[in-house]
């Protein structure tokens, strides 16, 4: 049996926190934006921390796993 839950979970927060996809922190003109499809280096740093601070969580706090087979 193979366990899919970091799979899953790392796939989905980088799909939902890619950087001016569904939003951006910190925005170009403003605080945050929502569908710029634009991104800043600032952006990319805050949701790396965002994305490492959650994966950790889930992962090793939570322990989320997902058993196929």
């Amino acid at each position: 049996m193979a366990d899919w839950g970091p799979v899953l979970i790392a796939v989905v927060l980088f799909v939902l926190l890619s950087p001016g996809l569904l939003f951006q922190l910190p925005g170009r003109g403003k605080v945050v934006e929502f569908g710029g499809m634009q991104t800043s280096g600032a952006a990319i740093l805050v949701h790396t921390v965002i994305y490492f601070g959650l994966i950790t969580i889930l992962l090793i706090a939570v322990g989320v796993h997902v058993y196929t087979g």
